[in-house]
């Protein structure tokens, strides 16, 4: 099998991946079915459709009121009020209408078709009956207050164009011209398979080193979300054999295979092996120019069908469906392919991929002023990040970094971009987690570190950025860096307090009693990302050990295996220790608890929120506050582990 691999021969762009698929086939709609009207929403058209009739086919009265000659009211008003003869009244569907002259009025609602020889309606707010009589307190002009026949849509008006998607408007038109079915463009079955010795399905047992199957619900949804049929076969093990069957049996009986895993030039990576002897052609393309997502196949089988594979990770699969499968599968649905796309300002540097292109996810927050754009962690493994991002940023393959400040296009997710209420940018927190269902907000999160977060009120992004950064001389928590960093115009509202400490094996197998055991009994460290308060914390008290023993700093900490493995998160602390990655971590007391590990306190923190004075009055800002000194939420928090409420918990401690 090691002998047969292939180690990515040539790597292509997005567009030339696809251009050199439809070298060796025209990817076109395949087939046209009938669909009643209540099954039409979502399908396409595979018809122009032209009005067999006029909307509305008859006038009508937009108002309740009187229909008359319009000269018969002229000169009518408060103070000279005219007489009509009232002959009889008309309500909708009415077939049977009067005829009216000179001198006379009808009485008439809404939607009801308007009788010969009237050509305007008084409303009846203008009107007073008087029994067969109605006094006019206002003179109407030919064509007041009625809608005339085929004003909205005109028979043999082209309405509808073929490959329109049909959505709640549209078969709103439908069903105003009396159609009942339409031609529609069949939809492409896709089958959806994930491949790995590694994968179990969701709601099964998993061990250590198995993972649910995500890619097949992802992709299936996706596939939804665009007008495909998706049908999820299933789990293949890395087995030759039975892949090769599987995907056979699945090529026969679909328009399309999609598959996920097993793409890349490992041992067990024989997704391509099976895509060769699909064809001729077989593949076509193995290996993009992109990152993540190199680990890409395209093949066609014998009978011209489209094969993909797509890498295992969840986060690489789905960026690649977007930019390759999606403009595919567009052309088979006839639908115009378009990336939707707003302009965002980058919060923070942004490296390239040297030599491939970077596709980045962002969140985004809206300032009122410009829209932000937060990159995300590019890792392909994680499936979080594409949940909580709003689009992604490309770095071009000849670009080294683009700086933080720069404009960027931000290519959605979506078909439109959509604000949250409330963004809370900084340190990542627990009780923030339990604070949010109390607001009934759409709230954003980004988790980027105290650092960070306090950079991002400065800024005005944030509304609100929770933060516990700790100053090495005083001891003092959050205040100093406002100062240090001159940030304007901000509030600090006491949050709550945190129990940190370090984070061991259950049982405590090294005898950790504090800090300096990390050095002197050589454990392995799991460290949490730069700019994080916790760091900040972890790294006063190796200043302080390295200083009692007299190492400068740096080179105490190049004794520390794993001091640059870094997490980004307490529960990913937690996670390393109780996967055997690492034998220690800095962490707060929850996240300990969570994976049932032993804790040694270091004592409590103060996580803080730093607001800008610009939002305070901003009404999900002010709901958060309110929540916060809630007796609901003080209760909640102080039934997690190491969290304290103080009685100042939601008043401002600091401003400037």
């Amino acid at each position: 099998m090691v002998k047969d691999r292939v180690i990515y021969h040539e790597l292509y762009t997005p567009e030339d991946a696809i251009a050199k698929i439809m070298k060796y086939t025209s990817i076109n709609p395949l087939g046209v079915e009938t669909v009643e009207l209540p099954l039409a929403y979502g399908r396409v058209l595979a018809e122009d459709i032209y009005a067999p009739i006029d909307v509305p086919h008859f006038d009508r009265s937009t108002v309740d009121g009187y229909a008359v000659r319009a000269e018969d009211t002229f000169g009518a008003d408060e103070l000279f009020p005219l007489e009509l003869r009232v002959i009889g009244s008309i309500s909708p569907g009415v077939g049977n209408l009067p005829v009216i002259s000179r001198g006379e009025a009808v009485e008439i609602s809404t939607g009801a078709p308007i009788p010969s020889g009237a050509n305007a309606v008084v409303m009846v707010e203008y009107t007073k009956r008087a029994e067969d009589r109605v006094i006019v307190y206002k003179s109407v002009v030919p064509g007041e207050n009625i809608v005339n026949t085929g004003s909205d849509i005109s028979a043999g008006e082209l309405v509808l164009r073929r490959c329109t998607t049909l959505r709640e408007r549209e078969i709103g038109v439908l069903a105003a011209l009396g159609i009942r079915s339409v031609k529609v463009y069949r939809k492409p079955r896709v089958a959806v398979i994930s491949t790995g010795d590694e994968l179990v399905e969701p709601g099964g047992s998993i061990g250590l080193g198995m993972i649910y199957d995500i890619n097949s619900y992802t992709i299936a949804s996706s596939l939804a979300s665009i007008g495909a049929d998706p049908h999820i076969i299933g789990i293949v093990r890395d087995d030759l054999d039975s892949m090769l069957r599987v995907i056979s049996e699945a090529e026969r009986e679909y328009d399309v295979v999609i598959v996920s895993g097993g793409t890349s030039a490992g041992p067990t990576d024989i997704v391509y092996r099976v895509f060769r002897e699909m064809g001729p052609p077989g593949v076509v393309v193995h290996g993009l120019k992109v990152k993540p997502g190199k680990p890409t196949v395209i093949a066609l089988s014998r009978s011209g069908k489209l094969l993909v594979g797509l890498p295992g990770y969840p986060s690489s699969a789905l960026m690649i469906f977007n930019i390759i499968v999606k403009p595919l599968l567009s052309r088979m649905l006839c639908l115009s392919y378009y990336e939707p796309k707003v302009k965002a300002r980058l919060s923070v540097r942004v490296e390239g991929a040297r030599g491939r292109r970077g596709l980045y996810p962002v969140i985004l927050v809206d300032t009122g002023e410009y829209i932000a754009a937060y990159p995300q962690s590019a890792e392909s493994g994680a499936i979080k990040v594409l949940a909580y991002s709003d689009g992604f940023i490309v770095v071009p393959e000849s670009v080294e970094y683009i700086p933080e400040g720069e404009i960027v296009d931000v290519t959605l997710f979506s078909s439109e971009y959509r604000p949250a209420d409330l963004y809370i940018v900084g340190s990542h927190d627990i009780g923030i987690d339990r604070l949010i269902p109390h607001l009934g907000l759409n709230v954003k999160v980004i988790n980027v570190g105290s650092l960070e977060g306090l950079k991002s009120a400065s800024r005005g992004e944030a509304d609100i950025a929770g933060v516990h950064l700790v100053d090495d001389e005083t001891g003092e928590y959050n205040v100093p860096f406002i100062v240090k960093y001159n940030v304007k115009d901000i509030v600090v509202v006491r949050g709550y307090m945190r129990e940190q400490g370090l984070i061991v094996a259950r049982g405590n197998p090294h005898r950790v009693s504090g800090i300096e055991d990390i050095a002197s009994k050589r454990l392995r460290l799991v460290n949490r990302n730069r700019g994080s308060g916790t760091r900040f914390l972890l790294d006063m008290k190796l200043k302080e050990l390295s200083r009692k023993i007299g190492v400068a700093f740096e080179d105490f900490i190049a004794r520390i295996e794993g001091y640059y493995y870094e997490v980004r998160t307490h529960t990913a602390v937690a996670a390393a220790i109780a996967q055997g990655k690492a034998d220690i971590g800095l962490g707060i007391r929850v996240a300990a608890e969570i994976y049932n590990l032993d804790f040694i306190s270091l004592g409590w923190e103060n996580y803080d929120f730093v607001i800008p004075k610009s939002k305070l009055q901003k009404e999900p800002v002010r709901r958060f506050l309110k929540a916060l000194k809630s007796s609901e939420l003080r209760v909640e928090l102080e039934n997690l582990k190491g969290y304290r409420v103080l009685s100042e918990t939601g008043e401002v401690i600091w401003e400037s």
